[in-house]
């Protein structure tokens, strides 16, 4: 069976609710990792055919723990998961764009496959209080996140990647 890893870092919940979501309906496809970024590491990037990268917008970038992951697991992998589908999922409070537009970097880096357009899902939280509550994204939104997760999943299975 095919293996998805999705790997994701949420202070606030919401990041968390998105990766949640993907993996849920992923998991009647394909075998679903799903891993915090601070566990998560080169050797999870090699056992998986493909990828779901989830995180925060921080400061128009993406948070600092996934930033971590990337950095260390970029030279370890390096030519050697060449090809491998991935997607995007940020949660935002304003925008969103810089912080997907960061992880595409990293992953043509890694020459990794971009098949599905980033999800952007931004909460729109735009003071300290509400940056550092606890959120909570709307089903209407988590259906989007599913949907990435169960084409993933279809796709690994089916061999369209």
């Amino acid at each position: 069976m095919a293996q998805l890893l999705i790997v994701y870092h949420s202070r606030t919940g919401g990041s968390r609710q998105m990766a949640e979501a993907a993996a849920d309906a992923a998991r009647d496809d394909a075998e679903t990792i799903l891993k915090t970024a601070d566990l998560a590491g080169a050797d999870d990037l090699l056992k998986a055919d493909g990828y779901v990268f989830c995180a925060p917008e921080n400061l128009a970038a993406i948070s600092g723990v996934m930033k971590d992951f990337f950095d260390r697991s970029y030279y370890p992998v390096l030519g050697r998961i060449e090809g491998r589908p991935y997607a995007l999922m940020v949660c935002a409070g304003s925008d969103g764009e810089n912080a997907a537009r960061q992880m595409a970097r990293i992953a043509t880096g890694w020459r990794l496959k971009e098949v599905q357009s980033p999800l952007i899902i931004c909460t729109h939280a735009q003071s300290p209080e509400s940056i550092l509550a606890e959120k909570t994204i709307p089903e209407n939104q988590l259906s989007s996140c599913r949907e990435i997760g169960a084409a993933m999943a279809a796709g690994l299975s089916l061999g369209i990647f």
